[in-house]
């Protein structure tokens, strides 16, 4: 029964559905719903560290984001830019190194240099690694990680029959990263979204119908006690124990 207690997964990636439906059954705008979602990442982040996770990946605008109403992605853009600009004290007291995954090419100049400035100050920092996936999406990640595998392959530094699974997982976004282990999805929806495909293939997929602003660290608790239930076989086949 203690080994059940221990079983906490390493790399926890979240995505973070359901602010704007939160806001728009309480009578406020979409935009009003991420503001408040910002205070679930917040009690995540604690959570996480409390419990000794050692990455925590949000996803935070995917690549098919822009799609969303103009309004929308312009309130949530400007959150990300005010937030990175002001949590780097907490980041740094709490340990937290900072990483951000995605193309962020796509951003104004501004927000782009914030998402540098908040990595350097943070980078030394061992505790938990936050990672924010911001205008990201797994199909893109793998196709850059192929273009770089091609590059290389090309300048020589690289021989074809060299190239494995591990090998390729080294060219995509979370090369630096431990593997995840547990994928929670709020907002009632059961798929992935385009989310870390390569990533997650043996991970535990948790899926819950609390929307985003209404996440706290029961329900994340409850996560972690579904994954610590969990016989992990990784594609083979481990015998049942009494």
């Amino acid at each position: 029964m203690q080994k059940n207690k221990k079983k906490i997964p390493l790399h926890v990636a979240i995505i973070m559905d359901g602010n704007g439906r939160w806001a728009q059954k309480k009578g406020k705008i979409r935009s009003f719903g991420h503001k408040i979602g910002f205070k679930a990442v917040k009690e995540t982040i604690k959570f996480a560290i409390k419990n000794n996770i050692k990455v925590l990946t949000l996803y935070a605008f995917s690549s098919e984001n822009w799609k969303r109403p103009k309004l929308e992605v312009i309130s949530l853009l400007k959150l990300f830019l005010f937030t990175l600009n002001n949590e780097i004290e907490n980041l740094n007291k709490y340990n937290i190194c900072l990483k951000v995954i995605g193309d962020i090419t796509f951003f104004n100049k501004e927000l782009q240099l914030s998402i540098y400035n908040a990595e350097k100050k943070t980078i030394k920092n061992s505790g938990l690694t936050l990672n924010i996936a911001a205008n990201y999406g797994g199909k893109w990640d793998i196709v850059q990680g192929v273009k770089k595998i091609i590059a290389d392959v090309r300048n020589g530094y690289l021989d074809i029959n060299q190239i494995e699974e591990e090998t390729f997982s080294q060219y995509l976004s979370t090369s630096t990263l431990l593997p995840v282990d547990l994928v929670i999805r709020t907002g009632g929806e059961k798929r992935i979204s385009n989310f870390l495909l390569w990533q997650i293939a043996y991970s535990e997929l948790y899926f819950t119908d609390i929307l985003w602003p209404d996440f706290n660290k029961f329900i994340f608790q409850d996560a972690i006690n579904y994954f610590s239930t969990r016989k992990r076989r990784f594609g083979g086949f481990i015998e049942d124990q009494k």
